[in-house]
């Protein structure tokens, strides 16, 4: 049975920083792309970054150069570290591997 679990969510104040992790069980990361999304109320769901199983990361436009996207294969767990946060990064924050999808969880940055 596959299993994410995201964490590391929480409220910061603009300008602060956070650092999202996903770990897994029941699939190895290691041989498959990772990706963080995001969900606004009422906005579609948006890749945020991605890293593939050889550990390349990409980004979207609106977080390059703040969020890092990073994988640890013995812990089985890929981190999504955010810096320099504005509010309209406020959403729930998903990973998603090989169709399998976290249950989210919530970053809220204040202004």
């Amino acid at each position: 049975q596959v299993q994410l679990v995201e964490s590391g969510g929480g409220l910061v104040q603009a300008g602060g920083s956070l650092r999202l992790s996903c770990a897994a069980s029941g699939i190895i990361f290691s041989i498959n792309a990772v990706g963080w999304y995001r969900q606004a109320p009422g906005k579609q769901r948006e890749l945020v970054a991605a890293i593939t199983s050889g550990g390349t990361p990409n980004y979207a436009y609106s977080v390059k150069g703040r969020f890092t996207i990073s994988r640890d294969n013995a812990k089985n767990t890929v981190y999504l570290q955010m810096n320099s946060l504005k509010p309209e990064d406020t959403a729930v924050y998903y990973c998603e591997a090989n169709h399998f999808w976290g249950q989210g969880t919530q970053v809220t940055v204040s202004s």
